[in-house]
């Protein structure tokens, strides 16, 4: 187990020790176990699990797996956990996690923790509904199957319990999370998975009790299979489309080395703004790729006017002034990206018209666009440039609040001072982080009524480094 943490080599150690204790008494003779059931379902188990695995998940280089797998399918090790005696239960889930691909290296201690994780989910939901008598007996009595639910309901709990409980242990050892922060959020968002899967379990042990037996017990199998290709295929999708907007804010990256990572943390402010405005999850993902391909176009700009030290000539700002046209070709064929193209083309159009590509004005300004030129210059204003220290958070807002009206939305302002007031500003963002909401810091102060010694117009160099010229401010600030 080279390479993985200490702690978590002894997390991962303790975890199998328990798991092979809870499966050991399945091989006492005394037990009785229903070997044929247990056989059966593990084989389904491992069938069922097999593409679900495949999904894409995102994992951590070096522990021995990632906390709560995406693709993950339960509904067998449910139905396991309401016909067979917990051992049994438990031992259904080895076989699938253990010849199921592992994606990253080490391979061994990442199985082992998988089957390990899984065996004592399904053995304390097990246990559970045993002890509230959801056991097979209930199962066949079809008037008293409305008495199941509560105790199938406790199991679904323990099972979700179980997992959080043991990937917290395993991110806070292998992956560097704090103590304090590695439980956090994980049991509601298992919840609901496993409430569903819990449902589909419940009902193939039901069928499996009945007298049609185990065969009719697949048909629940076949509808929750199909669902889980299919998300297997949307994860892969997503998984695609974050390569390509990683691979094109590299490439930006590498051809203007003066504003690395200013794409990625125009994305982050851009979903703050649109949370606030009350969009969709859907166009939240699509303006943060609006804002992390907002410069995509400076691809087409020479990298010798990019990196050029001094004031541009006319023809060099006319050429920089082109890369918004530049990047919507670029993205043209990207389907995905949907209304980002629009935001990509019109970031540098003003309120009051004197903006470019096409001078477009107010309203006939894409409302993405302006979401992200606000973006923009936030981030302009208050990053580092090696011609210019960064401005105060507040003093950059008070420089904002006094263009809105003329190159800023008001209403695009505002919603960037509420989110800066309940979250503060961290730019430690990447273009891989989900739109989720940000981390809460600690607000900075903010003094509308302070202003820059000296308000500047934007500079069509948006980003490429030096001042453009006397009085015009970098990276599309005012």
């Amino acid at each position: 187990m080279a390479g993985i943490p200490v702690g978590a080599c002894a997390y991962l150690v303790g975890t199998v020790l328990c798991a092979t204790a809870c499966v050991l008494p399945a091989f006492d003779p005394a037990a009785a176990t229903p070997w044929r059931a247990l056989a059966l379902l593990a084989a389904l188990y491992a069938f069922c699990e097999w593409p679900a695995r495949r999904a894409v998940s995102g994992r951590a280089s070096g522990a021995p797996d990632a906390p709560a797998c995406t693709g993950s399918f339960f509904p067998v090790l449910l139905a396991a956990a309401l016909l067979l005696p917990p051992a049994a239960a438990a031992l259904v889930a080895v076989p699938g996690a253990l010849i199921a691909p592992v994606e990253e290296r080490p391979a061994g201690p990442r199985r082992a923790w998988r089957a390990a994780r899984l065996a004592l989910a399904a053995w304390a939901a097990a246990q559970t509904a045993a002890a509230f008598g959801a056991d097979g007996d209930a199962l066949s009595a079809t008037p008293g199957f409305p008495c199941v639910l509560l105790p199938a309901g406790l199991s679904v709990l323990a099972f979700s319990l179980v997992l959080t409980a043991l990937d917290g242990g395993i991110m806070a050892t292998a992956m560097g999370v704090p103590w304090r922060d590695a439980w956090r959020g994980l049991l509601p968002r298992s919840l609901t998975p496993h409430a569903v899967h819990g449902l589909a379990g419940l009902m193939m042990a039901v069928l499996w009790r009945s007298p049609y037996g185990w065969p009719a017990a697949l048909f629940v199998l076949l509808p929750m299979y199909v669902s889980s290709w299919m998300f297997t295929q949307y994860h892969r999708e997503r998984a695609a489309h974050q390569a390509t907007i990683r691979a094109l804010v590299q490439a930006v990256d590498l051809k203007d080395t003066y504003t690395r990572g200013h794409s990625e943390r125009v994305g982050h402010a851009s979903v703050l703004i649109a949370r606030e405005l009350g969009m969709d999850e859907r166009r939240l993902e699509l303006i943060r790729f609006a804002g992390i391909l907002h410069d995509v176009g400076k691809l087409g700009v020479p990298t010798r006017v990019l990196r050029k030290d001094g004031p541009l000539t006319t023809e060099e700002r006319r050429v920089i002034e082109l890369h918004p046209e530049y990047g919507h070709e670029i993205v043209r064929g990207i389907g995905f990206l949907g209304e980002a193209r629009a935001a990509i083309l019109h970031h540098h159009e003003r309120i009051d018209g004197s903006g470019y590509p096409y001078g477009l004005r107010g309203r006939q300004i894409p409302e993405f666009a302006r979401v992200v030129a606000v973006a923009d210059a936030f981030d302009a204003m208050t990053s580092t440039r090696s011609y210019r220290r960064a401005r105060p958070v507040a003093t950059a807002m008070a420089e904002l609040e006094r263009c809105a009206g003329t190159q800023f939305d008001p209403r695009m302002v505002r919603a960037l001072a509420r989110a800066l007031d309940k979250h503060g500003w961290d730019p430690a963002v990447t273009a891989d982080d989900p739109p989720e909401a940000p981390r809460r810091n600690v607000p900075p102060p903010r003094d509308p009524g302070r202003g820059p010694s000296a308000a500047a117009r934007p500079g069509p160099r948006d980003g490429a480094g030096r001042d453009a010229g006397p009085g015009a401010a970098r990276d599309g600030a005012p």
